[in-house]
């Protein structure tokens, strides 16, 4: 039987890391006996890490099965032609209580070629960073690939690499090609192509609980890195309230920040989903009689079927985003 559709929340599913941390657990309320929640992946259509409805008559149906059943209705005409029954975004929560390594992601060509997957651009949100916290995105300096192993191979890559002091609200684009790494003590919300393929060149020689370390993948990651990309990762947006404030608009997808006062009233016009992450407060999203609350750390998806529906809140923050 299928069901009508409706704002739908989804079953996080909760990461280990070596580097991870408890914000995740006590910021964000997500439940866990591990001591090392790295990441909470929110929305997933990763091949093993399928989401699942956790709200409503579809509770316990799997993306997978979403994307099947109703295709443009879920996702949008336009998405339906490109992607299928593939959903194209992976939405993240990520807690780094120690560094995490020294990285980067394939584009869609290489990605295609060697791993039959999309590329991976992607963007951060700062939800919270301790004091004297920093991300590491792209060189300090022009950095040719000889260079660039010379420092690898000398393990001083860290003296080429640009190191950016964040706070919260700050906002990075992380376009394919560029070396970076989330720095100890920053909490942030990710947004990503769908695509769980990362090339880690350093891993600042930290060994697991086996003593073992973890895989680098140089011999990849040298055709991928983009040595001559510009610095323009930092996002500057504006903050109206009550308005969508564009942030990234890419080919993959665009992101809006919408600081919520009162009750609006939304048109979607986008021929796409739209996903709220809520980074801040509490809202609710009301159509046709079911209205569903999102609260910090929350995400929700929007069908793409869904053409008109109500946000409310006195004070919350949202990432709204669409393809």
């Amino acid at each position: 039987m299928k069901h009508h559709l409706y704002p739908i929340k989804f079953q996080p599913i909760l990461k280990e890391k070596i580097w991870g941390g408890t914000k995740l657990k006590k910021l964000l309320n997500k439940e866990s006996n591990a001591s090392n929640v790295g990441e909470s992946w929110e929305i997933s259509d990763v091949e093993g890490d399928t989401s699942i409805v956790s709200n409503g008559e579809l509770k316990g149906a799997t993306l997978k099965q979403l994307l099947a059943t109703y295709q443009e209705e879920l996702i949008g005409k336009k998405n339906f032609v490109v992607f299928g029954e593939k959903f194209p975004l992976l939405i993240k929560f990520i807690d780094a209580k120690e560094d995490l390594s020294i990285q980067l992601h394939p584009n869609d060509e290489l990605a295609a070629k060697r791993h039959n997957s999309f590329g991976k651009t992607e963007m951060w949100y700062v939800m919270q960073a301790d004091e004297r916290s920093n991300l590491i995105v792209g060189f300090n300096q022009k950095v040719t690939p000889e260079k660039y192993l010379e420092h690898l191979e000398n393990k001083t890559l860290s003296k080429i690499l640009y190191f950016d002091k964040v706070s919260k609200g700050d906002t990075y684009f992380i376009e394919v090609g560029r070396v970076h790494a989330i720095g100890a003590g920053v909490m942030l919300a990710e947004i990503q192509q769908t695509s769980d393929i990362t090339y880690r060149v350093y891993d600042w020689d930290r060994k697991d609980d086996q003593g073992n370390e973890r895989e680098l993948h140089n011999d990849l990651a040298i055709d991928a890195i983009d040595f001559g990309m510009k610095d323009d990762f930092k996002v500057a947006y504006s903050k109206q309230e009550n308005e969508p404030n564009n942030m990234v608009k890419c080919p993959y997808f665009t992101t809006n920040y919408v600081h919520l006062t009162e009750t609006i009233k939304k048109d979607n016009v986008h021929d796409s989903f739209i996903i709220y992450m809520c980074v801040e407060g509490e809202a609710s999203i009301t159509i046709d009689g079911f209205s569903e609350t999102i609260k910090t750390g929350e995400t929700i998806l929007m069908p793409a079927a869904l053409k008109q529906f109500q946000l409310a809140s006195n004070n919350a923050k949202l990432l709204e985003v669409y393809v």
